[in-house]
Order: C-alpha cells, then structure tokens, then sequence
C-alpha cells in the first residue's frame, strides 16, 4: 500500500512543480508585456508632450515641409510616432509570445 501512495506523491508534487513552473511563466510574461507597454508609452508622451508643447517654441524656428516643426509634431507627428509604436509594439509581442511559448 506504500507504493502507490509514494507513487501518487510523486505524481502530486510533478503536478505542483508544472504548475509552478507555468505560473512562472505567466508572471514573467505579463511582467514583460507591462515592462513594454510602459516604455512604449513613455515614447509617445515624451513625443506627444515633449516635442508638441513643451519644446514647441525653440522647434517652431525649424521648418519642415514650409511648416514650423513645432506645428508639423503637434499635428502629425505624434500620430505617426503612435502608428509606428503600434507596429513596433506588435512585433515585439510576435518574439514575446514565441519566447514564453504563447498561442
């Protein structure tokens, strides 16, 4: 009667072991993700903010197309830097999910 109750606690503490192992994992994925996520919207605000309304002053003596550069972030480049961190974002979380294994 010992042997399969060994046996049964073995299997019990594989299961555990799996299963913490795959919380691991999780933990590890979402905290990359947020990690991400985070970095990427730094960029936008930094952009959207920075170049749009705080520098826009000293980048306003920069033309760009006939339009002073301050103008031509806070109408158009912002939204292109977001576009482009959308598709950067997207193609970080391809590798993502194929480093943790993520259908």
């Amino acid at each position: 009667e010992s042997e399969p109750s060994a046996r049964n606690k073995k299997r019990g503490e594989a299961i555990v072991t799996e299963q913490t192992e795959q919380k691991a994992d999780v933990v590890g994925y979402w905290r990359a993700n947020l990690r991400l996520l985070v970095i990427l919207l730094l960029v936008w605000a930094g952009v959207s903010l920075g170049l749009s309304i705080i520098l826009v002053e000293p980048l306003n003596t920069i033309k760009l197309g006939g339009f002073p550069l301050g103008f031509w972030f806070a109408q158009q480049g912002s939204i292109l830097v977001f576009v482009v961190l959308i598709w950067v974002y997207a193609r970080l979380m391809d590798r993502l999910d194929v480093e943790y294994d993520v259908d």
